[in-house]
């Protein structure tokens, strides 16, 4: 039975909710709702214009609701007379087909079906700049290689630790925290879970990481590449397959001959995503900006920390795909710019394709590719930018076949509107090198 959300408001003392979802370029829209309205709410969702988000609607539409999912209220540890909560969009009485979270509940649906359950967890690199973005926050922040700083990241110590303690509080069970490759930027870490709680919780981490650091003064972004010579912001993602219970992980095989502690359905899936990678760059990179980060020149650190084609490897952090322990993979594609629940759906559906057809990855490759990629012959690169990227995804058979062309095609249709927005724009680097042709 579902948690009635009138209840909790009373007895936690909730005053208003929420109602929260993710448009298809990840950008997360609301509407504040008085405690006294939630039940109606939750049966009948809150109202929104469709056309008014990221969604492949027209202003002719009817309304869509927003009805809220109450197993991921989250009470805001800082304002805790708010309650926020993800919702699932409707509209006429169906499911609204390219809503992010719905595709990602299908995709692991698909999953359930198959006697599989996706476990993840994500890395979620951020900065901590000026209110304008201009700069990061910390002047003194200096460091040529800044990564794990104590000084500068004590310096930000009461955002850190507020962040921390609110994922505490939450139950999230946060293990570290620490000042990352560029300067200004940090990372922290909660324990992964069910792909939709870690969809759901990924959401909110954004959305609380810039709220608190509002109130400290500062912008928090995720924003792929911010600053042309620091490293960019990823959002890798550890990924394993489960049996139904969830007591069994099924990419686990402590007998790998490969040594890597993979299971051959662990292979099969990694090979499904390998195969659909450049496809999966415009889901995993959304933005124009994305292409500044996997395709950068090494940064003041000397090393840009993402990947340039597709491969996989041991505990090396130059590949695509890291295998870092026993049982599970890390993908180091995604950026921060990732829709939380499309980058989760699009790769589970990749590895669902992989373990149907039994694609193999091939040999890992156990290189520095940052040096030595160029002796890796038959490595697919990753696209260059944002257009190649959706031209990759729209002939994507694999995708379509899993997620649907209404999906794949209103993704492509709205990105391909901001790349033309994008193009449409001289930049200055444009007058300084060929006013004079």
């Amino acid at each position: 039975m579902a948690t009635n959300l009138a209840r909790v408001a009373k007895d936690r003392g909730i005053k208003y909710f929420l109602i929260s979802f993710v448009d298809l370029f990840g950008g997360t829209r609301a509407k504040l709702v008085p405690a006294r309205a939630i039940g109606e709410m939750q049966k009948a969702g809150a109202g929104f214009a469709g056309f008014a988000a990221w969604l492949d609607m027209t202003p002719a539409d009817p309304d869509m609701f927003a009805v809220p999912d109450a197993d991921s209220l989250v009470q805001l540890p800082w304002k805790p007379e708010v309650g926020w909560v993800a919702a699932d969009l409707w509209m006429d009485g169906r499911e609204v087909e390219a809503s992010p979270r719905i595709v990602l509940k299908r995709q692991l649906a698909r999953a359930a079906k198959k006697g599989y359950r996706m476990k993840t967890g994500v890395e979620c690199e951020y900065f901590l700049t000026t209110p304008d973005g201009s700069a990061i926050s910390d002047p003194s922040d200096i460091q040529p290689k800044p990564c794990y700083d104590q000084q500068a990241l004590m310096r930000r110590f009461p955002v850190i630790s507020e962040i921390c303690d609110a994922m505490i509080e939450l139950g999230w069970g946060p293990y570290q925290n620490d000042h990352e490759d560029a300067n200004g930027q940090f990372e922290m870490n909660w324990d992964y879970d069910d792909a939709l709680k870690t969809a759901d919780r990924h959401v909110f981490f954004k959305y609380m990481t810039k709220s608190v650091a509002e109130s400290h003064g500062m912008r928090a972004t995720f924003m792929p590449k911010p600053f042309a010579n620091l490293t960019g912001n990823g959002c890798h993602a550890h990924v394993s397959l489960w049996s139904k219970d969830g007591k069994k992980n099924l990419f686990l095989n402590k007998s790998d001959d490969a040594g890597l502690g993979l299971s051959k359905l662990a292979y099969n899936f990694l090979g499904g995503v390998m195969h659909s990678a450049q496809d999966l760059c415009a889901i995993f990179n959304p933005t124009v900006n994305s292409y500044k980060r996997i395709n950068a020149p090494v940064t003041t650190s000397g090393a840009t920390w993402s990947p340039n084609a597709v491969t996989y490897s041991g505990n090396n952090r130059t590949h695509m795909i890291r295998v870092p322990d026993d049982g599970r993979f890390e993908f180091r594609l995604m950026d921060g710019a990732v829709n939380p629940y499309l980058g989760q759906a699009a790769m589970l559906a990749a590895g669902l394709d992989g373990i149907a057809n039994k694609r193999d990855p091939g040999k890992p490759v156990h290189l520095n590719m940052y040096t030595e990629g160029h002796k890796v012959k038959a490595a697919k690169t990753l696209p260059a930018t944002l257009l190649d990227a959706l031209r990759l995804l729209e002939r994507s058979k694999a995708l379509r076949a899993a997620m649907s062309d209404e999906v794949v095609d209103s993704f492509i249709k709205l990105k391909m509107r901001e790349w033309n927005d994008y193009t449409a724009h001289l930049s200055e680097w444009e007058r300084v090198n060929t006013l004079d042709i």
